[in-house]
């Protein structure tokens, strides 16, 4: 069974047809047997026949002055010729001195009697096919006997090993064809397993070919090409998560060994509260970078959320009743408008683009809820400078920070809007920026729970 196991599917699959031809082609063998059996019986039955009428003409004709003796007929070489007393007045040499072989007689019209007798007279031979034939003898019924031996259920003994051998050779054949079969079918999967393993040992941006047919191969090409595409991804976050860490977390890190680097050259003359603030103010970022990095990585890597029911103007109440000082806030909230989302991470989202109105608001921002075309629209407006028309989706990529938000906090992470746009593509809605008289105006679209 283990040595099984270890077998391909190309030879498993031949043994089980291997198997199948023989139970198969043994069951038709033993079907056929009996009828063979029948067939073989009857053209006996009708050479005896042949035999048994041929010479009752005879008999008719000559008996009983000129009887002559019995030679073999139609391949027929056991014959009695009995009167209508039962004694043998001719035989074939065989039955010679023999007595009757059989005493039925022809009843009625029919000259003709088909038996079969069974005797130990006879050398070899246990049961005879008998078939006799009444012949009129001057008005006296004598009867010709013509006898065949019964052949065995196993007809001859040939006729086992030729169907063992039939067999045999149909199943080989047929686990030839299957052996083919499988190899011919096997092939494309065999192609499909290298193609894979180069592509995953050398280019993930390479796929494997489909198939020309809509087939169950083709289908196996196709959902590995969905793997290599979900694995690519995988691979460039992984990618872009260590290349965005490096980037960000090099900077944090470098202000502050610096800071204990120049502490240490002069330990006496150090502030070293100044020097331990500015460490904290330095952990801190690097906290936060590190927060919003992981963040970022658990919502392009698909994360799943919960899925409730979420009220946006009740969301924005309690976000906005968390936060206490500030630039003023003005809202035009309109009632109903319910989502399906995770409210975690909604809040979060609405958080971050509050902070960054915050940031570029001169005196006032503006948060509005409403509906537009079956979609859940929630916009936050400051009336600071705006960003230009060519800028508004550089903000979207990590670490782009512009000019002025750079002069305005020195300490952000660049990553605020980021992960503001990955979390309304996870709710299937979109977060732009649109046109507005004054300052920047965020857009997020989510689609309606109704919808």
């Amino acid at each position: 069974m283990i040595v099984f196991r270890r077998w391909s599917v190309q030879r498993r699959l031949t043994l089980a047809a291997l198997l199948c031809a023989l139970a198969g082609y043994g069951a038709i063998a033993l079907l056929v047997t009996p009828i063979m059996h029948t067939v073989v019986t009857a053209f006996l039955t009708e050479q005896a026949a042949g035999a048994a009428r041929r010479i009752a003409f005879v008999v008719e004709r000559d008996a009983p002055a000129r009887l002559r003796p019995v030679a073999v007929t139609e391949g027929t070489d056991l014959i009695q010729v009995v009167d209508e007393r039962g004694r043998i007045r001719q035989a074939s040499p065989r039955l010679l001195g023999q007595p009757p072989l059989s005493t039925a007689t022809a009843t009625g019209t029919d000259a003709r009697l088909t038996t079969t007798s069974c005797t130990n007279r006879v050398p070899g031979v246990h049961c005879l096919i008998t078939v006799g034939f009444r012949a009129n003898v001057g008005g006296r019924p004598w009867m010709v006997y013509a006898y065949m031996p019964a052949p065995p259920w196993y007809i001859t003994p040939l006729y086992p090993p030729a169907a063992t051998l039939c067999v045999l050779l149909l199943a080989g054949v047929t686990a030839c064809v299957a052996w083919l079969t499988a190899r011919k079918a096997l092939t494309p999967v065999s192609a499909i397993r290298n193609e894979l393993a180069e592509i995953t040992a050398t280019d993930l941006g390479r796929r494997v070919p489909r198939g020309r047919h809509r087939d169950e191969l083709d289908e196996l090409a196709r959902t590995v090409n969905e793997t290599l595409d979900r694995l690519e991804r995988a691979v460039e976050q992984q990618r872009r998560f260590a290349s965005d860490a490096s980037h960000d977390l090099r900077s944090p890190i470098t202000a502050m060994r610096m800071e204990v680097e120049e502490a240490m050259l002069a330990p006496e003359e150090a502030d070293w509260r100044e020097t331990g603030r500015r460490m904290m103010e330095g952990l801190d970022r690097l906290q936060n970078i590190v927060a919003d990095l992981l963040t970022l990585a658990r919502l392009e890597a698909g994360a799943p959320g919960r899925r409730e029911p979420v009220d946006l103007a009740r969301l924005v109440s309690e976000e906005l009743g968390r936060r206490t000082d500030g630039k003023p806030v003005e809202t035009r909230l309109r009632t109903g408008v319910v989502v399906e989302g995770d409210a975690l991470r909604l809040s979060r989202l609405l958080a971050n683009l509050l902070d960054n109105a915050e940031r570029h608001a001169d005196t006032m921002i503006t948060v509005t809820v409403g509906e537009r075309k079956g979609q859940a629209v929630l916009e936050v407006l400051d009336d600071g400078g705006g960003i230009a028309p060519d800028e508004r989706e550089a903000v979207f990529r990590r670490f782009i920070r512009l000019a002025d938000s750079r002069r305005r906090d020195a300490g952000g992470t660049g990553l605020g809007l980021p992960i503001a746009r990955e979390i309304a593509e996870a709710h299937a809605g979109t977060l732009t920026i649109e046109p507005s008289e004054r300052g920047a105006r965020f857009v997020l679209q989510i689609p309606l729970i109704s919808s």
